[in-house]
């Protein structure tokens, strides 16, 4: 697909990555998938599926699948990049305050450890994760060398610095505590930051729907979210959607320097809101994104492509 642009990303600047989907829980992921198979400062070594809890529908992780199987068809990606489904449901402490957990083992968590370990010197592994980090935790859990290996990008939690209730974020707790208390590098957009890249309904018509297969099925998978998400007054607007997941790809592109600050990585408490835990290192927050700046990436690399 590199062949399309008259510029080239020179090999110091591309990085590794591994993209962690809940790929069927709204109409976001999709957006993300594609943009980062797009984009040339990207060697993605692999696509992980993965669950989204299972209060909308019970095999989530069967769902996401499905949905990752339809993105790369429409967009004539099936076998040239690296799909593989993760983990079925959160991960659960064992019993008493100090039970252990046991991590998941699958195609999914074996990805991200291989691709880690097969780093060189000096190479990191980016994770972009848009759902809940049971994978990584796994990971993480069932080798603990690759914690000095990777970068995480995760979108979820709530803002600093309090926290709160935020979907990703509920569907493994547990899981967040694992990465928050490594030593892994971990890039974290809250909710509300990770909301702005906002597309209207019309602008999707005008600038998605035309560009081929996959513009038609994004365009007409946000239009059926809307009709499934009518009888919720507050949410969503009418005539817009917020394009969440597009920030992950969009700050391993271009950091947004500026827009982040360090915090030290709380502990999160079942209620999802953040305790101080002196033991934890700093990570990265970011406060702000310029979500103009990564939706019009987006329609310029789907026009290039699709168009």
């Amino acid at each position: 697909m590199n062949d399309k642009y008259l510029f080239t990303v020179p090999e110091n600047k591309k990085i590794k990555l591994i993209i962690d989907s809940d790929t069927c829980n709204e109409a976001d992921d999709q957006f993300a998938i594609l943009y980062a198979l797009m984009s040339p400062k990207f060697n993605i070594r692999g696509i992980i599926a993965t669950h989204f809890g299972h209060d909308r529908i019970q095999d989530s992780l069967t769902a996401s699948w499905g949905e990752l199987m339809r993105v790369l068809k429409y967009s004539n990606w099936v076998g040239k990049v690296t799909a593989v489904q993760g983990s079925p449901t959160m991960l659960k402490k064992g019993s008493g305050y100090f039970g252990a957990v046991q991590p998941f083992d699958n195609d999914g968590v074996r990805l991200i450890i291989d691709e880690a370990l097969a780093c060189k010197p000096g190479e990191r592994l980016y994770i972009g994760v848009m759902g809940p980090l049971t994978n990584v935790a796994s990971a993480l859990l069932l080798e603990p060398a690759i914690e000095d290996r990777i970068t995480i990008v995760w979108n979820g939690g709530g803002l600093y610095p309090n926290g709160g209730p935020e979907f990703n974020l509920v569907n493994d707790i547990v899981a967040a505590n694992i990465v928050m208390s490594s030593k892994a590098e971990v890039w974290q957009i809250p909710t509300k930051v990770y909301a702005h890249p906002r597309i209207s309904l019309a602008e999707m018509q005008l600038k998605v729907y035309p560009c081929g297969e996959i513009g038609k099925y994004l365009f007409n998978k946000v239009v059926d979210f809307m009709q499934e998400m009518k009888d919720y007054k507050e949410w969503p607007p009418a005539e817009s959607l917020d394009i969440c997941d597009l920030t992950v790809v969009g700050v391993l592109l271009e950091e947004h320097r500026y827009c982040y600050t360090y915090h030290q990585a709380p502990f999160i408490g079942d209620d999802m809101y953040y305790r101080v835990e002196p033991s934890n290192r700093p990570i990265r927050v970011y406060n702000e994104l310029d979500g103009r700046y990564i939706v019009e990436d987006f329609f310029a690399k789907l026009a290039i492509n699709y168009r």
